[in-house]
């Protein structure tokens, strides 16, 4: 995904996730501009932020999320693996969706027949 990404992020302060992401764009900007010898803004306007209030809507963002990507199977920069087969990072907790699921299996499962919906809804819209 060339011009956005998309993060499920736990806040625990009112304050804190405008810090956070304050603090990670202007750090990967620097970055980026560092590395691609240019300089300027990366990013058009402020980030866009969603207040997940529901088990339901936070499974369903979940899964929007992973099939966000065109490729999204083969997406290397996806969390999806992490979901599927466990081994996660100290920082990503995949356990408070995947607790909403019977199992991983059932998770991805749960992904997948997304995609399909989606599938034949463009075959109908054509």
């Amino acid at each position: 995904m060339r011009n956005h990404f998309h993060l499920l992020v736990y806040q625990k302060d009112k304050s804190t996730l405008s810090l956070f992401m304050k603090s990670l764009m202007i750090s990967y900007s620097r970055y980026f501009n560092l590395k691609y010898k240019r300089s300027g803004a990366l990013f058009d306007g402020r980030y866009k932020a969603s207040r997940i209030s529901s088990d339901t809507y936070l499974t369903h963002i979940s899964r929007y999320i992973h099939l966000n990507p065109r490729s999204w199977k083969r997406y290397p920069y996806s969390s999806i693996d992490y979901y599927r087969r466990g081994n996660e990072p100290e920082w990503l907790k995949t356990s408070k969706v995947l607790d909403m699921h019977e199992d991983r299996e059932k998770y991805i499962e749960f992904v997948y027949d997304y995609e399909e919906y989606k599938r034949k809804l463009e075959e109908i819209k054509h």
